[in-house]
C-alpha cells in the first residue's frame, strides 16, 4: 500500500510515545481541542488504527465497538471517533483499506446479527467515503433511507441528547470539540463539483464551527461497492 503499513491496537495498548504522536498530528488539523480533551475522548473509544510510512505515525482512526438493541432484535455498532492523516500523506489508502478488513472481521465474529457504521461526520472528505465504500446510507442526496434515519436519529439522541437535532440530523454542541482548521476545511474546486461534496455542505453548513453531521451505513456484502465488498469479505 504505496509503502504505508497499519497496525490495529485496543485503545488500552497504545503506549505513550504513540499517544503523543497522534496528539501531535490531530492538533495539527484541528481547532477548539487540547491534548486533555483529545486523551478523555479516547476513554470511550475500543481501538485505534494506526497507518504508518518508515515507522513513523502519519494517521489514526478510534472507534467503539458495541451492542444495542433496536426495535427488540441485537445490532452491533461501530462507532467512528477522530480520524485524521498527516496533511502530506493525504491521498494514501492503507486507512480506508485496513478499517474496511477489519469491519469484515467483525462482521464474522456474529454474522447473523445487523452491523452498523455509525459517525459524526466534520468535514467532506469523511463524510465521502460513504458512497465510495457503500450503496445505501444515510444521508443520501438522492436516495433517502427512512430505516436508517430511524435507527440514525436514536443512536444520536441516545449519545448526545440535546445536542443532536433530528431536524437538521447535526450534532451541534454547545462549544466546538474540533473541526478543521482553516487551512484544511475548505473543498478544492476540484472537489465542490461533486455532488457528495454539495450535499455535505448544504446539510451541514456549520461544520467550520464544529457541528457534525450523522451519519449511517450499514455493513453487509450486498451493500458494498466492489472493492469495499472484497476487502470486507477478505479476497483482496
Amino acid at each position: 500500500m504505496e509503502g504505508y503499513v497499519t497496525e490495529i491496537l485496543k485503545v488500552a495498548e497504545l503506549t505513550e510515545t504513540t499517544l503523543s504522536d497522534m496528539s501531535r498530528i490531530y492538533l495539527a488539523h484541528y481547532d477548539s481541542c487540547d491534548e486533555e480533551r483529545f486523551r478523555n475522548d479516547l476513554t470511550v473509544k475500543t481501538e485505534a488504527l494506526l497507518v504508518y510510512q518508515q515507522r513513523e505515525l502519519v494517521g489514526f482512526t478510534l472507534y467503539a465497538l458495541y451492542r444495542e438493541t433496536w426495535q427488540e432484535s441485537p445490532v452491533r455498532i461501530i462507532y467512528s471517533g477522530d480520524t485524521v492523516v498527516d496533511h502530506a500523506h493525504w491521498g494514501q489508502q492503507a486507512l480506508a483499506f485496513s478499517w474496511l478488513s477489519r469491519a469484515g472481521q467483525i462482521k464474522r465474529y456474529e454474522p447473523e446479527i445487523p452491523l452498523y457504521w455509525f459517525l459524526i461526520v466534520k468535514g467532506h472528505r469523511t463524510y465521502r467515503y460513504l458512497p465510495t465504500f457503500s450503496r445505501v446510507f444515510h444521508p443520501h442526496w438522492s436516495k433517502p433511507s427512512m430505516d436508517l434515519k430511524s435507527l440514525a436519529d436514536w443512536l444520536a439522541k441516545k449519545k448526545f441528547g440535546t445536542d443532536y437535532d433530528p431536524g437538521s440530523g447535526v450534532v451541534a454542541f454547545k462549544q466546538s470539540r474540533g473541526h478543521l482548521n482553516e487551512a484544511y476545511a475548505h473543498p478544492t474546486s476540484k472537489e465542490v463539483s461533486k455532488e457528495a461534496v454539495q450535499f455535505f455542505l448544504r446539510r451541514n453548513p456549520g461544520y467550520l464551527r464544529g457541528e457534525e453531521l450523522v451519519c449511517l451505513c450499514e455493513l453487509h456484502e450486498e451493500n458494498l461497492r466492489p472493492l469495499a465488498q472484497r476487502l470486507f469479505i477478505g479476497t483482496r
